[in-house]
């Protein structure tokens, strides 16, 4: 054993800073050969986190940026718990099935109803499971018949997320898109008719869209399709894709129906990192009812100590954002997360207010159904929406510039998510450097049109929320 005074420095004297460490390059493409101190560790790497952007202002993500200690300390305890194993912590399932009751609840599941559902790593995959499981109930009603089940479709509107279109690549569906004109960023009734046929396995409708926040016409769909079923015997199901208002619309707009209320809504996912108020990696899915679900699409497992039920894309992870998730519902009630989002709501207005009242922006989203704020310009200033929000970058703002999908793709606006922690001295601010970034684009003679039309019409816009 080594005497202490024979001991290397970086053993037992150097600090964090000044080791040999910091007078050479890390390792990058290799593990390294030897080993340093935890604490130096930690602060490389932590180092390396301070030089991305600020979450505080990513106004760009819909997810969460910000939890309470308490639930910090929640997500460290379950970090070391893998909620697939339900024979060994079968308490994290009884969690999970509370969660999952909760929300079908708060989502107007008919109490004569049995409502099934699960936990998942986001609403990418929560999407994918629905809309498989709709698949499956319309193949085997084909089978049934003795007819044929090749070609099957969904019918959406281009509001939708990437993940719909990568559901239909992955598992060989038609899609029947529904595109976008300026002035009509959503989709309705009068959209969806003309496409049905006996092929549709489920018309998809968004609650809080990624391009502009809005909401599909839900109920409308589902008067057209009561009455297609009358019709015709065919019972085509909605799925709703309430990954931004899933937590927002029960308490901004609670007699709005949009959920479980209306007959043909059958599936609803909803991402809990988003306005569940919990970090990144959770959504839900819920069934309407546990004969939404099909019998034979969960998996029978046994090998890891005892017999359950699993349907899902991914297998292990850790029950970290479970117990967050539950924290919050434990925490806050419906008090308070009536509290949070009518403060949300607020802060979004008042931006939405300033942004209108400020002569160059034309707002195309209405903030009494989600807290976010959408602008275009509303005329040809010698900038663009682009050239704003590289310049607020500038300040530590993070705030995306895009164009809207086919058929509105000349319209480019900026996009601003209102979350908890955004508060009135944030958009106080925000509204202060947006004054500033104008003033000094007015000051320039030249602008980059020309650069972001080029990328524009060379990308189709794909959004990651």
């Amino acid at each position: 054993m080594k005497k202490q005074d024979e001991r290397k420095d970086d053993e037992w004297l150097a600090p964090v800073y000044g080791s040999r460490w910091d007078m050479s390059s890390m390792a990058k493409t290799d593990i390294p050969d030897d080993s340093m101190r935890g604490d130096q560790a930690f602060q490389i790497i932590r180092d390396e986190m301070g030089l991305q952007g600020n979450p505080s202002l990513n106004l760009a993500t819909f997810v969460t940026t910000w939890m309470e200690p308490e639930a910090e300390r929640l997500m460290q305890l379950g970090a070391m718990y893998n909620l697939i194993d339900e024979d060994e912590y079968p308490q994290l399932k009884i969690i999970e099935d509370r969660l999952i009751r909760m929300q079908a609840s708060l989502f107007h599941a008919p109490k004569e109803n049995d409502p099934v559902g699960m936990t998942t790593s986001g609403s990418s995959e929560a999407i994918m499971l629905g809309l498989l499981a709709h698949k499956w109930q319309w193949r085997k009603h084909r089978r049934d018949k003795g007819l044929g089940d090749s070609r099957p479709n969904i019918i959406f509107g281009a509001d939708v997320h990437t993940c719909w279109e990568k559901f239909a690549r992955y598992f060989d569906v038609d899609m029947k898109i529904i595109p976008m004109k300026p002035g009509k960023y959503t989709i309705n009734a009068h959209d969806v008719q003309p496409l049905l046929d006996e092929y549709t396995i489920a018309v998809g409708g968004i609650v809080g869209t990624t391009f502009t926040g809005q909401v599909d016409d839900v109920a409308s769909i589902n008067q057209l399709l009561i009455e297609h079923k009358k019709k015709t015997g065919q019972d085509i199901p909605i799925h709703i894709d309430a990954a931004s208002g899933g937590f927002v619309m029960p308490f901004a707009n609670p007699d709005f129906a949009w959920d479980f209320r209306l007959e043909q809504v059958r599936s609803i996912n909803v991402s809990n990192h988003k306005f569940g108020l919990v970090y990144a990696g959770l959504g839900s899915l819920i069934f309407k009812d546990k004969k939404d679900l099909p019998k034979d699409l969960p998996f029978k497992i046994n090998y890891l100590g005892g017999a359950m039920d699993n349907y899902s894309l991914n297998f292990s992870k850790s029950s970290s954002m479970l117990l967050a998730q539950y924290y919050n519902f434990l925490r806050f009630g419906k008090e308070g997360y009536q509290r949070i989002i009518d403060a949300v709501m607020h802060n979004a207005v008042i931006l939405e207010n300033y942004l209108t009242d400020s002569g160059h922006f034309e707002v195309l989203t209405d903030t009494k159904f989600l807290p976010i704020v959408v602008v275009k310009l509303k005329e040809e200033f010698g900038f663009t929406v682009f050239d704003i929000s590289g310049e607020l970058k500038k300040y530590g703002w993070i705030i995306p510039a895009y164009s809207l999908p086919a058929e509105a793709e000349d319209i480019s606006v900026l996009r601003m998510v209102i979350k908890e922690n955004f508060s009135h001295d944030l958009a106080e601010k925000l509204i202060s450097d947006i004054k500033e970034v104008i003033r000094n684009l007015q000051g320039q003679t030249t602008s980059k049109p020309t650069v972001v039309k080029e990328h524009r019409s060379k990308t189709k816009p794909h959004h990651i929320c």
